[in-house]
């Protein structure tokens, strides 16, 4: 934007746009609004980033997001301790709590092998994995990685890994969802649902 604005505005939109999916358009907006909010809840903005910095750490079990170590998850005796779900960030394993029909425990990478960026199996925490099946506790292990090029790279890999250890392995479904008119459906997912097709 060439509009002269004060110096804090465009500090701010400089660090908004830091945001990912954040352009400089969505980011003037979001500094419109916070100069338009009152003091007391451009303070709560404020004070909520800081505690978030401050007070959230990784699990040292699973590598979840949390406040407490380890996580209420991982500390939940309720839960299948045979069972870990391997997803690739915090937001996929929030995803599958949402479904509510997941009660086992969990892992997380934080990413997906990506030779292209330079991202290879030391830059996540599979060693970790490693180190957990090792125990001899865990009856199966579900690869929920996202079905792209990468997290289905990721996934063959963990099987590989893994298969030696006796423990099974499973990958999530794909396939049409739930509503979808298969006329709208791309040609990958249309493939991999009759491949995954399962008896009635």
């Amino acid at each position: 934007m060439n509009i002269q604005h004060a110096q804090p505005i465009l500090r701010l939109i400089q660090e908004l746009t830091k945001l990912p999916g954040i352009g400089e358009k969505t980011a003037f907006r979001l500094a419109m609004h916070i100069l338009r909010s009152s003091k007391e809840d451009a303070e709560g903005l404020a004070r909520s980033i800081l505690q978030v910095k401050e007070k959230i750490r990784l699990c040292s079990q699973c590598f979840n997001l949390t406040e407490q170590n380890p996580c209420r998850i991982c500390q939940d005796l309720r839960r299948n301790a045979e069972i870990i779900c391997v997803v690739s960030g915090p937001e996929d394993l929030i995803a599958l709590e949402k479904s509510g029909s997941y009660r086992g425990h969990y892992h997380v990478l934080h990413g997906v092998l990506s030779p292209l960026e330079g991202i290879g199996p030391k830059d996540l925490r599979l060693s970790e994995l490693l180190s957990r099946l090792q125990e001899g506790k865990i009856k199966e292990v579900i690869l929920a990685t996202n079905p792209s090029v990468e997290g289905e790279a990721t996934a063959q890999y963990l099987a590989q890994i893994i298969n030696p250890l006796n423990i099974r392995v499973t990958r999530i479904a794909r396939g049409v969802p739930m509503g979808g008119d298969l006329q709208y459906i791309d040609e990958a997912t249309l493939s991999k649902s009759l491949e995954n097709r399962s008896p009635l």
